[in-house]
């Protein structure tokens, strides 16, 4: 009885290992396309940072408070709706508000944009973590907002961070449509 016991429990903890590791795996494995919302939009290179003007500067301040606006969302693998967000779902769906289709896989939003030095981050940029494995918002201040694990749902955390901070891969800024309706109270 001891011996079918002891396996019994061995089982359940290569399950265990093997379910938690999908999960801290999340955003990062997924590979669907986008979906276009209306117009399919273009993502071009920025303008170089100096050269950005207060227009790009507020389209960036509404990205990151439609971010806010999910803080306390759950975490759901594969999740890009405010039933449950995923990272790169949380990034595709704010972003999808803005007229801007995205896919759901961090790395692959990745390649999109205009490469932003940490120090010269705004909000509404994207950061990328962990070989490309986890991303989110901007917000300004050093913090970010994104959806990492089960039980933490989307929340706000802070690039430097020890965690985030030694993890760092880069960031990114989206060109966002100028008639994407900024003035409008989302």
């Amino acid at each position: 009885m001891d011996d079918r016991n002891l396996k019994a429990g061995i089982a359940h903890s290569v399950v265990a290992v093997v379910g938690i590791s999908a999960v801290l795996a999340g955003c990062a494995i997924l590979t669907k396309e986008p979906v276009p919302i209306g117009e399919p939009p273009s993502i071009a290179k920025q303008p170089p940072i100096g050269d950005r003007s207060s227009g790009d500067s507020s389209r960036g301040e509404t990205v990151a408070a439609l971010a806010r606006r999910h803080v306390g969302a759950p975490y759901r693998w594969g999740g890009s709706s405010p039933s449950g967000f995923d990272c790169s779902g949380l990034v595709r769906y704010v972003y999808a508000q803005v007229g801007v289709s995205l896919p759901h896989n961090a790395a692959k939003q990745y390649q999109l944009g205009t490469p932003v030095p940490r120090d010269s981050l705004e909000p509404g940029d994207l950061v990328f973590f962990d070989r490309l494995r986890h991303n989110g918002i901007y917000i300004g201040d050093g913090r970010f907002i994104h959806a990492r694990q089960p039980g933490r749902g989307v929340n706000i955390a802070r690039l430097d961070d020890a965690w985030y901070a030694s993890h760092w891969v880069g960031g990114r800024r989206l060109e966002v449509p100028v008639d994407a309706g900024w003035d409008q109270e989302r």
